[in-house]
């Protein structure tokens, strides 16, 4: 009777203990509660704060224009795909991309991303690695297409149309895409407002975990 009790006691709590690590992992992909502003996203998500400072110092650049661009891919969700495709309205055939993660990043560019920067341990739907691919795809639109990494509405044409697109000008007629990208670029400028108002308390907070 004992045996059978401890058996019980023992496949309960591992069941107890994968449960909490489930919960604990869902929370930490989970997308953050206001995603209006980016003193409250950073307040919440204190490891984001970290990678995106991280990622702007590699490769430099403000954080607000990447954060701009992953609100308009994703919406800051990891798992974010393209919409499923249906045939006559009802028999699904694929999605109309392989684009994956927070930034939305096909497979093929992906692979380009972890063969330039020497590391194939990177995932699409980790928020470190993602933010780093923008930044690291920023830099290649200034040394390709010499926009400025301050420029929120050409780096999302860029981001949008590839920079072999963007050099083509096949943004140009294509008005609905102008319009989101000003909506990258407007929301780029207000995260950065709100920035200027919490930078001091972030970085006091990071430095604070980082040596204490």
């Amino acid at each position: 009777m004992s045996i059978k009790l401890t058996t019980k006691a023992i496949r309960s709590s591992c069941i107890t203990f994968v449960a909490l690590t489930a919960l604990l992992l869902a929370g930490c992909a989970s997308s953050p509660t206001k995603t209006d502003n980016i003193c409250d996203i950073f307040a919440e998500k204190r490891g984001w704060y970290a990678a995106a400072i991280d990622a702007s110092e590699r490769w430099g650049g403000p954080v607000t224009i990447p954060m701009a661009i992953m609100y308009q891919e994703s919406s800051f969700r990891a798992d974010a795909k393209p919409p499923m495709r249906y045939f006559l309205g009802f028999i699904p055939y694929g999605r109309a991309s392989s684009a994956y993660g927070y930034a939305q990043v096909k497979t093929g560019t992906w692979a380009d991303y972890q063969k330039d920067i020497g590391s194939s341990f990177r995932d699409r739907d980790d928020f470190e690695d993602a933010i780093d691919f923008i930044f690291w795809y920023m830099d290649k639109s200034q040394k390709r297409n010499g926009v400025s990494k301050w420029d929120g509405y050409n780096q999302y044409l860029n981001y949008h149309e590839g920079h072999g697109g963007y050099a083509r000008g096949s943004y140009k007629n294509k008005t609905w895409l102008k319009r989101v990208a000003k909506k990258v670029d407007t929301r780029s400028k207000t995260y950065s407002a709100q920035y200027r108002q919490c930078k001091e308390r972030l970085d006091r907070g990071w430095l604070r975990r980082l040596f204490f």
